[in-house]
């Protein structure tokens, strides 16, 4: 009787540039939505909050962009193991 016993793995990504296309997009468009609302509250008389606003939502927004690419990346990794043979001696 032969059993497989896995020795190494190949490690495959299938990863491409669609699967990443639209929250490319949706990040894009969170920063020019940002821009532009810190550019309309740039003509008030504390130009300061339009600038922490903008900060603010681009630090607020990048830790769920890096959670997307990162998942998005997980989940197209796979590791396909590489097996011999050897024979039982019983």
């Amino acid at each position: 009787m032969t059993t497989p016993i896995p020795t190494s793995y190949t490690l495959k990504c299938d990863l491409t540039f669609g699967d990443i296309y639209l929250q490319i997009l949706a990040w894009m468009a969170v920063i020019f939505v940002s821009l532009a609302g810190g550019l309309g509250l740039m003509g008030s008389s504390r130009p300061i909050f339009a600038l922490i606003g903008v900060g603010l939502i681009l630090v607020l927004s990048l830790p769920f962009l890096l959670f997307a690419f990162v998942t998005t990346l997980l989940n197209h990794i796979k590791l396909i193991p590489k097996s011999i043979t050897q024979v039982d001696q019983s």
